[in-house]
């Protein structure tokens, strides 16, 4: 009798200059997105960058094994984000070794690329055509748009007309194509026409690793004589689309009010402009701290009364907020600085967890943060408490993640065909 040969399941390739261990966002959900594709029973493959993205002094292993993943990590694919040039450079070479190993990976079936960096999307559909397989578009933030609304690019100019044409190619090609938020979504439907495959959905929290630590609890706050403070807390990178300056400026007038503190955690090119002005003016009421481990995650977090997001006026839909979800994690309301509307004040607004100020109103800014000194603890408690049910019934881990996976995995499914967006999966309202 003949022995049933059982064969393995196709390689899913995954292209991320960014992947953990660096603290990224970018990378933490492609290796929770890995992770949970490994766990289905497929072979999943990363490449990735071998210096870290906001530092390229750190070193990863080149090759590694992790939590069921096979990751290889290339050289000369980050050189930091010192300038323009300088991450355009990182990114091309990172590409064209994406080119090389994803025509060479055996067995591929699927590929699952970003926008980190873009121009590994290009790869991925040089990839998919050469090898005829489909590939799925996470969009996680929207170029040129970005640099056309920071004024770091001008719109109509060469280049942007030809970045602008490789997204429409990135796009059509595309399997499935994930947005964050529906204003995201909006933007991409203006380029191309993919509302047939295009599937909205917020990147997820790492709640199962940031759960909330009562300050009475948290040796965060007593290593860095926190106790008996208020805590309004910004904690991620520090970018362009991000600025600070408002809540930076209401700190200085604020240094009076020797009971608050503004913790600034994080890195990136706005970072800069908070360490200046902690060296030229020496407040007492403001700190600044580089990103901390993942280990370490929920308990910076929890040591915060309020979170800052920040939302640059222009750039609703070109970028998303992803640190909104861990503030609401640890159970603690927001303080938005953006404008309205965007993603975090259609959450802030409808579901009452927080407070809204705008960028350049200083006086009004300070006038907010001495009203939110001024809630009660149990004030404060009541709209945290909310924050994290809401992580729980619409942007759960477990769930937003197993629908991420859904999609990656319809491509072996459907291989020769278009999928279709599923309202019960994907679909996003006003979130």
């Amino acid at each position: 009798m003949a022995r049933e040969t059982i064969q393995p399941k196709p390689v899913l390739l995954i292209l991320s200059q960014v992947y953990v261990p660096d603290p990224a966002s970018v990378g933490q959900h492609m290796h929770d997105a890995a992770a949970a594709m490994a766990e289905r029973g497929y072979e999943v493959r990363v490449l990735a960058s071998a210096r870290g993205y906001d530092d390229p002094t750190r070193r990863y292993p080149t090759r590694e094994i992790r939590d069921g993943v096979h990751v290889r990590r290339l050289p000369l694919s980050s050189f930091g984000k010192a300038s323009i040039p300088v991450r355009l450079l990182g990114a091309a070479l990172f590409m064209l070794q994406c080119l090389w190993f994803g025509l060479t990976t055996p067995r591929l079936g699927s590929i699952l690329v970003s926008t980190s960096p873009p121009m590994a999307a290009l790869a991925g559909v040089v990839i998919a055509c050469l090898r005829r397989v489909p590939f799925t578009y996470w969009v996680m933030d929207l170029n040129p748009d970005q640099m056309v609304e920071l004024g770091k690019a001008r719109a109509g100019s060469l280049p942007v007309r030809m970045y602008d044409a490789m997204n429409r190619i990135i796009l059509k090609r595309a399997h499935a194509v994930v947005a964050l938020d529906r204003f995201m979504a909006e933007r991409i439907l203006k380029k191309v026409d993919v509302s047939n495959k295009l599937h909205v959905m917020p990147p997820w929290p790492h709640e199962d690793a940031i759960e909330p630590i009562e300050h009475e609890d948290n040796p965060f706050r007593a290593e860095h004589g926190l106790n008996g403070k208020f805590v309004l807390m910004y904690s991620g990178n520090h970018g362009f689309s991000t600025p600070v300056t408002t809540i930076l400026q209401a700190a200085l007038t604020m240094q009076d009010r020797d009971n608050i503190v503004f913790l600034f955690i994080g890195g990136g090119v706005g970072k800069r402009e908070v360490d200046e002005a902690i060296a030229k003016h020496q407040p007492t009421n403001i700190r600044s701290m580089p990103y901390q481990p993942m280990e370490r995650l929920r308990y910076s977090l929890s040591a915060a009364d309020v979170h800052i997001v920040s939302v640059g006026d222009a750039v609703v839909g070109v970028v998303h907020p992803c640190k909104v979800y861990g503030a609401m994690a640890v159970a603690r309301p927001i303080l938005l600085l953006g404008p309205d509307p965007c993603h975090v004040s259609d959450i802030v607004r409808e579901q009452e967890i927080g407070w809204h100020i705008k960028h350049g109103d200083v006086p009004a800014a300070v006038a907010v943060i001495e009203h939110i000194a001024a809630t009660t603890h149990d004030q404060r408690r009541r709209m945290g408490t909310h924050a994290r049910e809401l992580i729980a019934d619409r942007f759960s881990k477990s769930a937003l993640c197993g629908r991420f996976c859904d999609v990656v995995e319809s491509a072996f499914k459907r291989r020769d065909s278009v999928v279709p967006a599923s309202q019960d999966v994907v679909r996003e309202g006003r979130s």
